[in-house]
């Protein structure tokens, strides 16, 4: 049971208006603790007033407190313009991980340090520890691997990871309908949300309305030779095979985007290979830092598995990832997170890939 010296802990719940935030408060409350649901608001649209609605009626369902935070200058500003900044230069952004860092977990702690919560809880599918050697603390991944999303809290530092609390490490998705259910929650068969939660519809109109000169260019091979012409680089993402519209004797892939040219790379899938990345700055959580080369795991992107690699201290806080197996490209602006066995090293934004 949470209980502290004066009576049960109180936590503020990140409540984003979806059944994982909802079953959370239920299982923090089942723990022992006295829950304050939490919506911080990073959008001014419909969508922002359905969840802030839905998470209201579950916290009055459940009888606890609801607040809300107006949070959408900081998530402008940390999570919205580095997208925009992110295509514009280039690159792929994934800005979920990110925005648990630098927008989300800030905002929830400050919004639990005026309502007198030691502690925060959100609704991701992972665990929190403190490794024993060390103290310091790391996300560790959740039991079902399926919707295990410690991917997405790699950047979290040791202050945030000291103060979280996560309900659902040890759960399971079709555990968390079914209690949603029992306890007749409103949100019990509300959809999954999107990935990108302030965009709708395509992204690339809403580039264009934030002014990224996205203009037309050559499709080239690596040896520079022209194949056609694409209608703009945020079209398309490194890694990409369907819709680059040339045809050959076999797929295509893209490879490489040229924002100062407007170039889009091309390859076969051989050239598609690559065999290590540059990321970084590097954020540390079980480990203070890298001095040396070692062992490790590493998720290239959120979707794919993690695999075998050795980290290696680069300048600046950066690390260079050297695959022991060719693995398909990934795009610079994606994460690098590193990890031995289930826990999370720590993770850094992909600034080069290596081919083969």
């Amino acid at each position: 049971m949470a209980v502290g010296d004066n009576g049960p802990q109180r936590v503020a719940l990140g409540m984003s208006g979806g059944v994982d935030s909802a079953v959370s408060a239920a299982l923090l409350m089942r723990a022992g603790y006295e829950v304050v649901g939490v919506t911080c608001r990073f959008t001014d649209d419909a969508a922002a007033d359905r969840a802030a609605a839905d998470a209201a009626a579950v916290c009055a369902r459940l009888g606890v407190r609801h607040a809300e935070r107006d949070c959408t200058g900081l998530f402008e500003c940390e999570v919205v313009r580095p997208f925009v900044d992110g295509y514009a230069a280039g690159l792929t952004p994934s800005p979920c991980v990110g925005c648990n860092a630098r927008c989300k977990l800030p905002a929830l702690l400050d919004a639990a340090d005026e309502l007198g919560c030691r502690a925060v809880a959100t609704g991701h599918y992972a665990r929190i520890v403190q490794l024993a050697e060390s103290g310091r603390y790391a996300v560790k991944a959740a039991l079902d691997v399926r919707k295990d999303q410690s991917y997405m809290l790699a950047l979290l530092d040791q202050d945030q990871l000291a103060r979280l609390v996560l309900p659902l490490g040890g759960t399971t998705k079709a555990e968390v309908r079914v209690l949603a259910a029992d306890l007749g929650l409103p949100v019990a068969e509300k959809p999954e949300s999107q990935d990108v939660c302030f965009i709708e519809g395509d992204y690339r109109a809403f580039l264009q309305a934030r002014g990224v000169d996205d203009r037309p260019g050559d499709i080239v091979d690596r040896s520079g030779t022209v194949l056609g012409r694409h209608d703009g680089l945020a079209n398309f993402t490194v890694g990409q095979r369907k819709g680059i519209g040339i045809a050959a004797s076999e797929p295509y892939y893209v490879v490489d985007k040229r924002p100062d040219t407007a170039d889009l790379v091309v390859g076969f899938a051989n050239e598609a290979l690559i065999g290590g990345v540059l990321a970084g700055p590097v954020r540390w959580q079980a480990i203070e830092r890298l001095d040396e080369p070692r062992a490790a795991s590493v998720k290239l992107r959120y979707r794919s598995r993690a695999v075998p690699c050795i980290i290696e201290p680069e300048p600046e806080g950066r690390v260079r990832a050297v695959l022991r197996e060719p693995q398909p490209t990934t795009a610079p602006g994606q994460f690098a997170v590193f990890s031995v066995g289930d826990t999370v090293l720590g993770g850094g934004m992909i600034e080069e890939v290596t081919s083969v």
